[in-house]
């Protein structure tokens, strides 16, 4: 089983799952990420000789196929992972995003290994066609359904941003290769994923962002009024979608899925800052800032489809999942950082 971007946050969570129950695993990964070294050795100390490592950016496509050969199947979870840096450098977020995650895909063609991809929900764009309206600490959508549910896979694609236009045609080509080489490959679009093993920054990974910034008596910066709403997810539940789309990808096969905590794990950031400062005892300095480009003021995702396809649900409930990151974070005493979240997923 090969792991690309195996050292991030969620790779190394999922690479530990499918290590515990006696799967070998290869991680292929860049490590240009700081901090995810320590997820590497992590792993290895856990796990030893099950564990296999390849150094390999997914530009090099003799590289990467090379690398990739002896794999089973492909979770393709690397990517360059923030907005502001895709803003920055749209054409480093597309070499990256498009033609990485198509050199993962005639990898996988010419093996004809399954792919599952992470996608993001940033393929709905900024979402202009659903209604808000202001609630006491959130913004929430004027239609019952979607209020009810969520936003499901019929919305529509509506790429925004560098990030969201690389990720969004990386998700149609993986789809796309199921279609015209009847290669197993799946998409999951996913939320806001948290827990263990993050190392969060203002542009990616903002729960953990959250929290390593109020342990440190750091101010946070908002952007907006903090009404924003999003359901966010414990890595576990997404590590057990993952596994679950693969056990099942000769039925699913060229299908996506919206992956996220779903409506019964929707907060705003004012909500979550507020438990947050509860959690820790500490008195939380916010400052304001305009709203960056390409925000949604509201996406929950509506996880229905997933769960039906793939007997899933989230079971971690955001509170309880928070508290779990706070406890991790305090264990292993990680500072925040300010490096710009890159090429890890």
């Amino acid at each position: 089983m090969a792991i690309v971007g195996g050292s991030g946050f969620i790779g190394s969570n999922l690479a530990d799952s499918l290590l515990s129950d006696g799967e070998p695993v290869l991680v292929i990964d860049n490590f240009s990420r700081p901090g995810v070294e320590q997820n590497l050795e992590w792993l290895a100390q856990k796990h030893g000789s099950h564990l296999g490592v390849e150094t390999v950016d997914i530009r090099d496509q003799a590289s990467l196929a090379c690398a990739l050969a002896p794999a089973k199947a492909i979770f393709h979870l690397a990517a360059q992972t923030a907005v502001t840096t895709s803003l920055a450098d749209p054409a480093e977020d597309l070499d990256v995003n498009l033609k990485g995650t198509f050199n993962v895909l005639e990898a996988a063609r010419r093996a004809g290994m399954p792919v599952i991809f992470a996608s993001t929900n940033k393929v709905y764009g900024s979402l202009p066609q659903i209604g808000v309206r202001e609630a006491d600490d959130r913004y929430e959508p004027d239609d019952e359904t979607i209020r009810a549910n969520g936003v499901d896979e019929t919305i529509g694609l509506d790429f925004c941003t560098p990030y969201g236009c690389s990720k969004g045609a990386a998700d149609q080509y993986v789809l796309d290769y199921a279609k015209s080489y009847g290669l197993p490959t799946a998409v999951l679009r996913m939320s806001c994923i948290y827990g263990p093993r993050q190392f969060g920054t203002e542009d990616q990974g903002w729960v953990a962002h959250f929290l390593l910034s109020a342990l440190s008596d750091r101010p946070i910066t908002i952007y907006g009024d903090g009404k924003q709403v999003r359901d966010i997810l414990h890595v576990s539940d997404a590590v057990a979608a993952y596994r679950s789309v693969l056990a099942r990808i000769d039925d699913l096969k060229g299908q996506a899925f919206n992956l996220g905590g779903g409506p019964r794990n929707a907060v705003s950031l004012r909500a979550l800052l507020s438990e947050i400062a509860a959690m820790t005892g500490r008195d939380i300095v916010l400052r304001h800032d305009m709203q960056r480009t390409g925000d949604q003021p509201f996406f929950v995702a509506d996880t229905r489809k997933a769960e039906a396809a793939l007997d899933w649900r989230a079971h971690v409930s955001w509170r309880e999942g928070v508290c779990d990151l706070a406890s991790w974070l305090l264990q292993h005493r990680l500072q925040p950082r300010s490096e710009t979240a890159r090429y890890v997923a």
